[in-house]
């Protein structure tokens, strides 16, 4: 029996509105994220993912809109929902974690005062209930002394108890799909570790799905069952993992995992994609990425590929070769 989808995106278009032109930040996007699945969502720095990201949740800011497509979640449509019914879909339904934490947590306030927030926000707690949880989601979290240090600003946590701080926000209200926006970044390895070992037992333990925002393939294979390559504002590679790194089917793709460095490989260099991003303004009129690509054909340049199922649950937006 096949997983239901926890999150549907189809076709979403979401554009910015700038003094240049018309930013075409997403533009036809469509995947979907099962129940207790996390999908990878990888590509270059400006592609396209933490727009996604900001759309699901119903927070782009001007002069970004979501001009088109539908965003599903559970079964609910969260573009017909009203800027006061998306409050309480965030943090109950759908959460976010960011890169930064700093710039998640409030300097001002203490981690009890913005964790309480959270409960007596969506749940029907007195403070006292809502401090007490917060105390154990700190606790399941993995920090130290929670009853403590839950008195603490910010700033006297170290990067990664601050993110397992924001971690514990998101995850305050059982949420049924954790959107993680390049989590950790900011982290050296050892604690990047420890975050990822912490995101994948609280997801065995809650059941809840994670959409996974990354430009490492590496944590693409140690987190994601499936995943999504995006290139230029579009979805143009999609399959479960083992598949897109034995059998990766789109130019970009092979491209940006010939660039991973392998420990046996002899190579002196790296190998690289040639060229730019396009100008999301004024995008290619067929593929996006056929300026780049050294198999491109005339109907490369002239038609845009639909995204295709090539194999059996392997899909690709590419003209066949």
């Amino acid at each position: 029996m096949r997983a239901a989808n926890i999150l549907e995106v189809q076709d979403l278009r979401t554009y910015f509105f700038t003094r240049r032109g018309v930013v075409k930040a997403i533009d036809g996007v469509t995947f979907n994220v099962k129940q207790n699945e996390t999908l990878g969502l990888v590509g270059e720095s400006g592609c396209g993912k933490s727009v996604t990201a900001l759309s699901i949740m119903r927070t782009v800011d001007y002069p970004g809109r979501i001009v088109g497509g539908k965003i599903l979640l559970n079964g609910e449509s969260l573009l017909e929902k009203s800027s006061d019914e998306m409050v309480n879909v965030r943090g109950r339904l759908v959460s976010m974690v960011m890169q930064d934490p700093m710039t998640a947590l409030n300097p001002v306030y203490t981690v009890e005062e913005q964790m309480v927030e959270s409960f007596t926000k969506h749940q029907s707690l007195t403070r006292r209930e809502a401090r007490q949880r917060a105390i154990e989601t700190l606790d399941t979290v993995g920090i130290p002394s929670p009853e403590d240090r839950i008195l603490d600003y910010p700033h006297r946590f170290s990067g990664g108890m601050r993110q397992r701080i924001v971690i514990a926000i998101a995850l305050s209200c059982s949420p049924l799909l954790l959107i993680a926006d390049e989590p950790t970044t900011n982290l050296d390895v050892t604690v990047q570790a420890e975050i990822l070992r912490l995101m994948r037992d609280l997801k065995a333990k809650s059941g809840m799905s994670i959409l996974f925002i990354t430009h490492h393939f590496g944590l693409v294979a140690e987190m994601c069952e499936r995943v999504a390559v995006m290139y230029a504002g579009e979805i143009v590679e999609h399959a479960d993992t083992l598949s897109l790194f034995n059998e990766p089917l789109h130019p970009y793709t092979i491209g940006l995992l010939s660039c991973i460095p392998e420990r046996e490989s002899q190579r002196s260099r790296l190998p690289t994609i040639a060229g730019t991003v396009p100008d999301l303004i004024n995008v290619p009129a067929g593929c996006r990425f056929s300026p780049r690509c050294a198999s491109a054909t005339k109907r490369c340049f002239e038609e845009r590929p639909p995204l295709i199922e090539a194999r059996p649950n392997h899909f690709v937006a590419c003209h066949p070769r």
